[in-house]
């Protein structure tokens, strides 16, 4: 066989990772490089070729007729050698999922290490999200996501719904030993979160509830914050029952009025017609494990 005479094979995977990304700055961070490194590499691979691949000002750069065939071509080739790596070589990457952070703290997170018990060769690197996201464009397998229940219409991802959402106002063992009924609700505190701004509204509407505005409002960025602050006595949160079982167990947090169910549901999302097998399996993990989590008594 004669030997070949390639360019450089990093400069390769920059310029295909700079294809399907069309940005420097996401393709720099899935290889760990810097946007110089990628821009160099991609400099290097046209003077090699000696022709151009991209054209455009430095800030929209945009790939030429002959870079477009060129990173279509790398893409097919580097999935064929992606393809052919021997299972134990290919389950080193790990299965990414996006998740809302709080559950990923309070439910999900407790619960791996029953996956790994059942899927040892599988790694699963959880990334915080709670916003849009893109499946190639942002490397992600696996979506947990809320959903209004019985909705799973959506363009590019299948979606599966594994675990109900019950929610009920929460707070400290202190301000609920003062007695909590709908009065004194409007007495205290209400805390948010902006991560879900209807949930007052929501839980006052499926409860039968109508509350007059709050006397004092304080918002949080995430839940966490809103239940941490629940905790400690700074009002009363909206809590989602997934989220507080542990709070409510230890004696950290009370729910004198109980839980009723929400609108929405946790969902999983793969992409649509190509999840991987790894996702798949987590996807099914999910749904026994939702099956598995008791419901508020």
């Amino acid at each position: 066989m004669a030997r070949r005479s390639l360019p450089s094979l990093n400069a390769l995977r920059a310029f295909e990772a700079f294809g399907r990304h069309g940005r420097m700055t996401l393709a720099a961070d899935e290889l760990c490089v810097t946007h110089g490194a990628v821009s160099r590499q991609i400099r290097q691979l046209e003077e090699d070729l000696g022709a151009p691949l991209t054209e455009g000002p430095r800030n929209r750069l945009r790939l030429t007729e002959a870079g477009l065939r060129l990173a279509q071509d790398l893409t097919r080739a580097l999935d064929m050698i992606d393809d052919a790596l021997p299972r134990r070589a290919r389950s080193a990457r790990p299965l990414t999922v996006s998740c809302l952070g709080t559950l990923a703290m309070k439910w999900l997170i407790p619960r791996l290490p029953a996956f790994h018990a059942l899927h040892p060769e599988i790694a699963v690197r959880i990334e915080e999200s709670n916003g849009a996201f893109d499946f190639r464009e942002d490397g992600i397998d696996l979506a947990i996501r809320m959903r209004a229940t019985g909705d799973t219409v959506s363009d590019d991802a299948e979606v599966s719904f594994f675990m109900p959402h019950y929610h009920g106002p929460v707070l400290s063992p202190e301000l609920a030993a003062r007695g909590v009924d709908v009065a004194a609700l409007e007495r205290l505190p209400r805390l948010h979160t902006a991560t879900y701004e209807p949930a007052w509204r929501e839980w006052e509407a499926m409860a039968g509830v109508s509350l007059r505005p709050a006397r004092i409002d304080r918002e949080f960025d995430h839940y966490f914050y809103m239940l941490e602050a629940a905790a400690a006595g700074l009002g009363v949160a909206i809590g989602p029952w997934t989220f507080v079982q542990g709070d409510l167990a230890s004696g950290r947090l009370k729910a004198p009025l109980g839980f009723v169910a929400g609108r929405a549901g946790f969902v999983a999302l793969v992409p649509k017609g190509g999840a991987s097998a790894h996702a798949g399996l987590f996807r099914d993990w999910l749904i026994a494990e939702g099956k598995k989590t008791p419901p508020p008594s």
